[in-house]
C-alpha cells in the first residue's frame, strides 16, 4: 500500500514574499512511518516560504527498498527528492541516480563539518571516507532497546533476580546480562499475564533479521572487511568470534521470545512491547517518541539502553537516512532549495520537537538536548557506536545472501552458526569477484 499526502497550496502573496521565479510541484518519497508525518508537518513552513507545492510519496517498510529501487533503477521521475537508506548511497552515487551536492553545499555554506561524523559517513558519503557527498544527513537512527522499567522496578522481582545472579535488575551493559534478564523474564507472571523476554528481528523478505543480528555479531568480532583490505572477508565474517555471536542470537531466539516471533520485524516488536508481552524490545531508536506517548507503556514506564557490549566490540546497528535530489528530477533546483532550508539550524531544532532524529551538532550538542526527552541520551550514546551494512552498488544481493544464510540458522535451525557464516562468505565473494573487486 502506498500513502500519498498532498499538503495545502500557499498564498499568491507569500509566493511573492519568497522572490520566487516559478513554484514548483515537488515530491518527497520516503518510508510510511511516524517521522514521515512529522515530516510533513514540518515541511509546511517550507510551502509557507518557498511557494513550492509539496506532495509525499510514503511506502511501508517492507515495501520500500523495492519500490524506490525499482523506481530509481527505471529513471523514473515521481520522485524530485528521496530519503534512500543508508545502504542505497554507493548505489545512487555510482549508478548516477542522486545528485552529487558538494559545489552546492559550498555555494550555500553548508559543511558536513556540522553533523554528527557517523551519520555523515553513513548517509551522505560515496565513497566512504572521502569527501564526496550525495546526501545531507536527514534522520539519524540507530537499534537499541526499550524494557519495561516498571516491571524491573518492583521490589520482589528485583530481590529474585539479585538472588538469582548476585547483581541488580537494570538495564544491562553486556549481551550476556541481557540474556540472563530476558531468561528471567520468559514465561514470568505478570499480573495475571504470561510474558515473554525478548522482542527481536526475525524477519526474512526484507532486512529485518540482519538488522538484528548484526547488533550481536559486530561485539564479537565480525566485521566487512579490514581496514587495509575492505573485501577481505574470509577469517573476518566467518572469525570463530563472529560464530560466537551468530550462536549468541539464536541462543536469545530460542530462550527468550515470544511464541510465533520467527518473521518479526519494527512494527510486530512495537506491537509486543506496547501490548505487554515482553520485558525488552529491540528496535530502531525512531520508535521511542510513540513508546513515550502510549497509554500503556509511556509515561515513565519504560526506559530505553544502548545496545549492550558483547566480548570483541561495542557496537549497534546504524539506521537512518540523508536527503538526496532524484537526477532524473524537472525540479532539481526547488529540490536543492528544500536541502537548504531542511539544513538550517532552527528547522533542524523543530525537527527533534516534533519526532524528528535531527542529526545536526547544533541541536544534538546544545545542553538541554541530554534532558529534553526521556530517551534523548540514549539516543547519543548509540549515535556514538554505530556501525553499518555494506553499502555498495551491490548491497541488495549482498543482503538477500545474509538473510537467507542468517535465518536458515537462526530460526529454521539449519546447521552450525561457523557453516551459515562459511556459506555467506561464498555468496559475497562471487558478489565481489563479479564487480571485479577481489
Amino acid at each position: 500500500m502506498t500513502i500519498r499526502y498532498t499538503a495545502p497550496a500557499v498564498a499568491t502573496a507569500l509566493l511573492a514574499l519568497a522572490g520566487a521565479a516559478q513554484a514548483d510541484d515537488l515530491t518527497l518519497c520516503w518510508a510510511a512511518w511516524d517521522p514521515a508525518n512529522a515530516l510533513v508537518e514540518l515541511s509546511k513552513d517550507f510551502e509557507a516560504k518557498s511557494g513550492h507545492k509539496m506532495s509525499f510519496e510514503f511506502v511501508p517498510w517492507p515495501n520500500f527498498a523495492d519500490r524506490m529501487l525499482n523506481e530509481l533503477n527505471s529513471g523514473g521521475q515521481l520522485c524530485d527528492l528521496m530519503i534512500g537508506d543508508s545502504q542505497w548511497i554507493g548505489l545512487g552515487a555510482e549508478a548516477g541516480h542522486y545528485v552529487k551536492l558538494n559545489d552546492f553545499f559550498d555555494a550555500n555554506g553548508i559543511t558536513m563539518d556540522d553533523f554528527i561524523p557517523a551519520t555523515v559517513t553513513g548517509y551522505s558519503e560515496w565513497p566512504k571516507g572521502t569527501p564526496n557527498y550525495w546526501a545531507l544527513p536527514a534522520f539519524g537512527d540507530v537499534v537499541g532497546w526499550t524494557y519495561r522499567k516498571d516491571w524491573f522496578e518492583r521490589p520482589e522481582l528485583q530481590a529474585e533476580f539479585q538472588e538469582k545472579y548476585g547483581r541488580e535488575l537494570k538495564a544491562p551493559d553486556t549481551l550476556d546480562e541481557l540474556k540472563d534478564i530476558a531468561e528471567f523474564f520468559q514465561g514470568r507472571d505478570i499480573d495475571g499475564t504470561t510474558v515473554y523476554g525478548a522482542a527481536i528481528y526475525t524477519e526474512r523478505g526484507s532486512e529485518g533479521i540482519t538488522m538484528g543480528v548484526t547488533n550481536a555479531l559486530y561485539n564479537y568480532g565480525f566485521s566487512y572487511g579490514t581496514p587495509e583490505e575492505p573485501y577481505k572477508l574470509e577469517g573476518v565474517v566467518n572469525s570463530p568470534e563472529a560464530a560466537k555471536g551468530l550462536e549468541f542470537y539464536k541462543a536469545l531466539y530460542d530462550c527468550c521470545t515470544p511464541p510465533g516471533s520467527s518473521d518479526w520485524y519494527m512494527s510486530e516488536d512495537i506491537d509486543a512491547y506496547k501490548s505487554g508481552q515482553v520485558a525488552l524490545q529491540m528496535n530502531f531508536a525512531f520508535i521511542w517518541p510513540g513508546v513515550e506517548a502510549d497509554p500503556n507503556v509511556g509515561g515513565g514506564k519504560s526506559g530505553y539502553f544502548p545496545n549492550p557490549a558483547g566480548p570483541d566490540g561495542h557496537f549497534a546497528q546504524l539506521g537512518g537516512q540523508g536527503i538526496s535530489v532524484v537526477s532524473y528530477s524537472d525540479s532539481q533546483d526547488a529540490a536543492l532549495e528544500y536541502i537548504k532550508w531542511f539544513a538550517q539550524p532552527e528547522v533542524q531544532s523543530k525537527w527533534w520537537e516534533l519526532g524528528g532524529y535531527s542529526a545536526l551538532k547544533a541541536v544534538v550538542e546544545d545542553p538541554g538536548f541530554a534532558t529534553s526527552q526521556p530517551y534523548a541520551q540514549t539516543f547519543l550514546d548509540s549515535m556514538a557506536i554505530v556501525k553499518d551494512f555494506w553499502a555498495e552498488p551491490s548491497y541488495a544481493s549482498l543482503l538477500l545472501s545474509m538473510q537467507d544464510r542468517v535465518h536458515n540458522y537462526v530460526v529454521a535451525g539449519q546447521g552450525t552458526a561457523q557453516e551459515a557464516l562459511d556459506k555467506l562468505v561464498e555468496d559475497w565473494t562471487e558478489v565481489f569477484e563479479d564487480e571485479g573487486k577481489m
